[in-house]
């Protein structure tokens, strides 16, 4: 979804200036390979986003070797993760929660598939065609960080874990995007009503079959979100490929997500694009797979796409009455200000918006989106200056009732609290 113009909130940065500073050191070590071999080699193992010594989780791939002989699909992980990722404590969804779970809206997911039984989506999933068959896992990372329960790691869960899952492919069973298969699943989701549709791929070319389709669903009245870029090729190369759109992202009315590293910036090596809407959190972040009750550590452009596709089911939940538009303003509206507006999930469900869907109490626009600010020196910088007014405050208020309690012992002639006056007998 392209406004001509985009919206800060003017929310002023102290209130995150806590989860800023937490997630600012992660940034550079917690970014995931874009694409992991499954078939020569076990799945690489990277540092834990809780940043405990010693624990790792294996790396989710966001596609398989396209070149192996055979498919062999992402091992089941051993490990459990022992702490909230900073991606869920920047997208406050502890506090969401207690507003809503995004029950009675269904998300319709189109990646590598889900699989029906994951941990934390038991019972939640509806899987159409090969859709059930996940071999390369993220559709079911993704899935997690939509609707998961979290299994018996309740802060572990998605943005709205009380949501219908709708899974299907597009994909081919490695990972590889393929347009006829995007374009029977946009179809797919319209067919089925869903609230949401998440498409957590991106084509490097428009195709006339999925414009139709994209705009048939959104004149159902499907939020349609997708990934504004593919995953890059590999790190450090996407430097030299220019600028350019992708679909279906540049569909539109179509809500383009981007990747955000803890401190705001995007990625190094990220692929380049215009028209981004929102960006969210995509590195470092934990979710399950389709094989066992373990932990992955995931990232890229899919990973805030599903982040985002959560967070629309979250606000069509609490504001059903509200039409797709109006839910991607929503989503806009509330998004932390910078140069590409950064999803806040809590805000977009909780803030009140004024008859021109602006956030009450006043905001003004933000200059021409060029990339995601990093943040961090201006958040660390304001953590600062509030610990000296708070500080000054404090002073202040001890001189005013030394000279408050100075002028009642006058007045008492001296004497301590209570002992009468020299009248008195």
């Amino acid at each position: 979804m392209r406004p001509p113009e985009r919206r800060a909130t003017g929310r002023p940065r102290t209130a995150r200036t806590a989860r800023l500073l937490y997630g600012a050191s992660l940034a550079a070590a917690l970014v995931v390979p874009s694409a992991v071999p499954a078939q020569a080699a076990p799945v690489p193992r990277t540092p834990a986003a809780d940043g405990a010594k010693g624990q790792e989780l294996p790396g989710m791939p966001t596609a398989l070797d396209p070149r192996a002989e055979a498919v062999a699909c992402t091992p089941a992980s051993k490990e459990q993760a022992k702490k909230q990722d900073w991606s869920r404590q920047r997208l406050d969804l502890d506090r969401l929660h207690r507003h809503t779970t995004g029950s009675g809206v269904t998300v319709a997911l189109i990646s590598t598939g889900v699989d029906p039984g994951a941990e934390g989506l038991d019972g939640r999933v509806t899987a159409q065609g090969q859709a059930a068959d996940d071999c390369v896992g993220q559709g079911t990372f993704l899935a997690g960080l939509i609707a998961g329960a979290g299994g018996p790691t309740p802060r572990l869960a998605g943005v709205a874990p009380g949501a219908e899952i709708l899974a299907l492919r597009g994909t081919d069973r490695r990972g590889q995007p393929d347009p006829a298969l995007v374009t029977a699943a946009v179809r797919a989701a319209t067919t089925a009503k869903a609230d949401v549709i998440a498409v957590a791929v991106a084509l490097p070319r428009k195709d006339t079959a999925l414009t139709r389709a994209v705009a048939e669903a959104r004149k159902a009245g499907a939020v349609v979100v997708a990934s504004a870029t593919p995953e890059p090729p590999s790190r450090g190369s996407a430097d030299e490929i220019p600028s350019r759109a992708y679909w279906p992202a540049g569909e539109p009315g179509v809500l383009a997500v981007a990747d955000m590293l803890p401190a705001g910036a995007r990625p190094d090596g990220a692929l380049p694009t215009e028209g981004i809407d929102l960006a969210a959190p995509g590195a470092g972040v934990v979710s399950g797979g389709p094989r066992g009750t373990g932990h992955y550590l995931g990232g890229g452009v899919a990973v805030a796409t599903a982040y985002t596709a959560g967070a629309a089911a979250a606000v069509r939940a609490t504001h059903p009455e509200a039409s797709a538009d109006a839910v991607a303003r929503r989503l806009t509206a509330t998004a932390y200000p910078a140069d590409i507006p950064q999803l806040d999930a809590y805000a977009a469900v909780t803030t009140v918006l004024g008859d021109t869907g602006a956030p009450v109490g006043g905001a003004e626009r933000a200059a021409e989106p060029v990339a995601v600010r990093d943040t961090s020196d201006t958040d660390r910088a304001t953590g600062r200056a509030v610990f000296f007014v708070l500080l000054g405050s404090a002073g202040v208020l001890s001189l005013l009732w030394a000279g408050f309690a100075l002028s009642r012992a006058r007045a008492r002639g001296w004497r301590p609290a209570g002992a009468g006056t020299p009248d008195q007998g």
